[in-house]
């Protein structure tokens, strides 16, 4: 008789048959909704027309890659995204380690969760709501810090026309809507640590700033690669709705708030170049590509346990 083979990919599926059917709707999905449509991306080398559809189109090669990188502002909108991403990723999540580690300290049960509970809030407020709070906020007319400002007989100050005054405004809002959402995470973390280790170093004599040094980082760590990972892996994609919620088609700031995103949709309401369009977006995930592989790269040679693959 002859013995069933207790390895390979069929026979997991039918020992884990029924944690593989959970998981079958969130496969289906990202298949259809992510992996099919990336055969979209032959726009990227042809001249969209609607008689000729994706597939049909005539091809163009690297026209609309000259269309986006000659019109002068490529250098300027990847220089943006990168460093406001960049400042995302820093400020961000220091502010998520720092918030949650100060929360985890705290003794007030009802207090740790009514703040949790007020610092996750921004995270369901939609963009739309936010751009219209910056608007009513620095308007230069009606605005709640002009109006102040008039009332205690100061001049009010036209921030729509400056430039450097917008770069603090996006990373501070960026802040404010996502700190709850990753304190949350690292909160997790944090708990899932072994309490009989803090009870170690209280025995030991440790204080609270060296049970945080020697314990609470060192443990919350591969939470924090992982996260920074995902947040480089998309360096070079602009959170399209705050930018231009919050900043709109102001074109006397876009210098210092236009990213790519921003770029690509305000030239496609202008040409309709779908090529264009798809020759950006194919940019920005090849750049991303790399970025994220030299990131992981340099995370395996320090450390091989914290590296995504």
């Amino acid at each position: 008789m002859i013995a069933v083979r207790k390895t390979g990919f069929l026979y997991e599926v039918k020992k884990h048959r029924v944690k593989f059917l959970m998981i079958l709707p969130a496969i289906v999905y990202f298949f259809v909704m992510c992996y099919i449509p990336m055969a979209g991306i032959v726009l990227a080398f042809k001249k969209f027309t609607y008689s000729g559809g994706i597939f049909g189109s005539p091809w163009v090669g690297f026209e609309n890659f000259n269309f986006f990188f000659m019109s002068g502002s490529a250098w300027n909108v990847t220089r943006n995204t990168i460093l406001y991403n960049i400042a995302f990723i820093i400020i961000n999540n220091s502010l998520q380690i720092l918030t949650a580690i100060l929360l985890s300290e705290i003794a007030g049960k009802y207090f740790k969760k009514f703040t949790q509970s007020v610092m996750f809030l921004p995270y369901f407020i939609s963009w739309v709501v936010v751009g219209a709070f910056v608007y009513n906020l620095f308007n230069y007319e009606f605005g709640a810090i002009n109006t102040l400002l008039k009332s205690i007989g100061l001049e009010p100050v036209d921030v729509y026309s400056n430039p450097g005054a917008w770069k603090f405004i996006i990373i501070a809002f960026s802040a404010w809507k996502w700190v709850g959402y990753g304190t949350v995470l690292y909160l997790a973390a944090i708990v899932s640590i072994d309490a009989e280790m803090f009870e170690a170093a209280d025995i030991d004599g440790a204080n609270i700033f060296q049970k945080i040094l020697h314990i609470t980082l060192p443990s919350i760590t591969p939470t924090m690669v992982v996260l920074l990972l995902l947040s480089v892996g998309n360096i070079m994609k602009g959170d399209f709705q705050m930018f231009y919620q919050i900043v709109g088609n102001n074109g006397l700031v876009l210098d210092a708030t236009d990213v790519i995103d921003t770029f690509v949709v305000r030239s496609l309401l202008q040409t309709q170049e779908f090529g264009m369009t798809a020759a950006a977006g194919f940019y920005q995930s090849i750049f991303s590509f790399f970025i994220i592989v030299s990131v992981n790269y340099i995370i395996k040679k320090i450390n091989s346990d914290y590296a995504l693959f």
